[in-house]
């Protein structure tokens, strides 16, 4: 069994097991990455003893590593580690498949036909919200990385979350090649300090396919969109925020930029990943069969990450070249999650959801509440003023 040794093998959990413990996970996780860390370890380092202090604190550490839904990845990881490949499937599927459910059948809520004025003003409530969490997010990513900028040089650390912030703000569909390219610049620098000579990395420009895919039905369009959100979101699932915003919004279409906002909202107030969004994105644009076939799209990356790689998480956490390419690749991720608040703020249409806006920044910030208090707040908010007759975006 993956890390495992033989007088640990009695402990080793049944299938039934792995799917009942990160079920219940899948239920109450509740307020993103923080959340799934905190149960996570007290699941399988303090009630159950699978997995040491240090053991989890490497499994973190090389879940970050990989791009994609972080948290997410570390449930398919610890599966992985005390049940093999077969509990990283139950696992990692009974921690997604809770929060799906509820997310699509909000879609369905949200989305369906015309919606009642108290259901549109809590949407519309909990959309103004988001910048804000945006915001916390990126400024909860902020003290780590200034840490970890010391030994990498801090002023190259400030430039590439500048970056970070002005592709997210002003080029949105090429956010990730702006991610790749400081990657690289961190890359080179670090190996010519090494005295090695230095490779380039070549990557493909996302969109270059976009066209093909737009022309293959809206299926393959929704599936290239959640592949991209799989496939590419470092730091956390704000960073693909705004291309996912143009491609929904401005490039297929399917859902309005407030719609956009209430798809962002329910990924928050879901228990489960908030890569779940892209859920919403798919069902706005082909109904239940949509939303599903985004989803399994979206996580299908992480399983075949850890299913297939994680043997070989150890020698990828040592190498230098990666270490050194997320040095440049994780502060300009930590500055599209702020940039990202940007476009986000920009969407809302109506004076009293700026006023929803400060207040959430307000009780985040000063309050300390948590991300969900802080959005079923403004929909609260949202709420009150639809039915006081207050105009809401269409």
């Amino acid at each position: 069994m993956p890390g495992k040794s033989t007088e640990d093998a009695i402990a080793t959990p049944g299938l039934g097991t792995v799917l009942r413990e990160w079920g219940r996970i899948g239920c109450v996780g509740f307020g993103g990455p923080p959340t799934h860390i905190a149960l996570l370890r007290e699941l399988c380092v303090r009630r159950r003893g699978w997995l040491s202090d240090q053991e989890f604190e490497d499994a973190i550490a090389a879940c970050n590593l990989l791009p994609g839904p972080a948290s997410t990845q570390l449930a398919i990881f610890t599966a992985w580690r005390v049940r093999g490949r077969a509990g990283a499937l139950v696992g990692g599927a009974a921690f997604i498949v809770p929060g799906l459910i509820v997310i699509l059948a909000l879609a369905a809520l949200f989305l369906t036909g015309s919606p009642p004025a108290w259901v549109r003003g809590a949407g519309a409530g909990a959309g103004a919200a988001v910048a804000a969490v945006a915001v916390h997010a990126g400024v909860g990513l902020i003290p780590a990385g200034w840490r970890r900028a010391a030994t990498t040089g801090r002023v190259r650390w400030i430039l590439y979350v500048l970056a970070g912030v002005a592709s997210a703000a002003l080029v949105g569909p090429w956010l990730v090649l702006v991610l790749l390219g400081c990657g690289v610049i961190e890359l080179t620098v670090n190996r010519s300090r090494r005295g090695e000579s230095s490779t380039a990395l070549l990557a493909v420009p996302a969109q270059s396919w976009a066209a093909a895919a737009a022309g293959a039905g809206v299926f393959a369009s929704v599936a290239w969109v959640a592949l991209k959100v799989g496939m590419l979101s470092y730091g956390g699932g704000f960073v693909i925020i705004p291309l996912m915003q143009d491609d929904a919004v401005n490039t297929y279409h399917w859902m309005s930029a407030g719609e956009f906002l209430n798809a962002v909202a329910l990924g928050q107030v879901t228990p489960g990943p908030v890569v779940q969004t892209v859920a919403v994105v798919g069902y706005a644009a082909a109904g239940l069969t949509g939303g599903i076939l985004a989803s399994l799209v979206a996580f299908a990356p992480s399983f075949l990450f850890i299913l297939f790689g994680a043997k070989h998480f150890d020698r990828l956490r040592g190498n230098p070249n990666v270490r050194a390419f997320l040095d440049g690749a994780g502060p300009a991720a930590v500055g599209a999650i702020l940039g990202s608040a940007i476009p986000l703020a920009l969407s809302l249409t109506q004076a009293w959801q700026y006023a929803v806006l400060a207040g959430a920044g307000v009780l985040l910030f000063v309050f300390r509440r948590g991300v969900v208090t802080t959005i079923l707040a403004a929909a609260g908010a949202g709420t009150v003023l639809a039915l006081a007759g207050v105009l809401l975006p269409s």
